[in-house]
């Protein structure tokens, strides 16, 4: 249960979301990256310009040192026999509930949503803590392996 304190600031940070309408939207832009658009928590275009592929994304969802999605979230992915999947939201239906570029923006940059998450920006490359010097200035995955897993969460309804 949280303290007053905690539950305070989860209420106020819900009402400004809740609030503030819709956001203007904002072009990003990271050095070696394809620039985006941000508009209203979403990303609407492709990093690639096309769609990914599932099944690849359903294989960044269960490798370490990728995606890795099944480490803090469930997924109807049986197969995999070590998981801890309950740190993050249940993603079983995550197609059903948010739309490919909802799912893209938080795969990109999950805090641009939720500034308090620990789930880590996929593919950014400025702005981040505590990073690898073998890792510096590369994103976690590449514009392909964040189209392939978008395409998997969405297929999921």
């Amino acid at each position: 249960m949280p303290d007053r304190r905690t539950a305070g600031l989860f209420a106020a940070a819900a009402l400004a979301v809740l609030t503030a309408g819709p956001a203007a939207a904002q072009e990003v832009r990271e050095p070696g990256l394809t620039p985006y658009v941000i508009k209203d928590y979403a990303v609407e275009k492709p990093l690639t310009g096309k769609p990914g592929d599932p099944a690849q994304g359903r294989k960044w969802a269960i490798t370490s040192g990728q995606g890795n999605c099944v480490i803090c979230h469930r997924l109807p992915i049986p197969e995999v026999e070590f998981r801890i999947g309950n740190v993050g939201p249940d993603l079983t239906e995550v197609g059903s509930r948010l739309s490919a570029a909802e799912i893209r923006l938080r795969i990109i940059n999950p805090k641009t949503v939720n500034e308090l998450t620990i789930m880590p920006a996929y593919y950014r490359v400025t702005g981040l803590h505590r990073v690898d010097d073998r890792v510096a200035g590369k994103p976690m995955l590449s514009a392909e392996q964040v189209e392939d897993l978008v395409a998997y969460l969405s297929s999921l309804k």
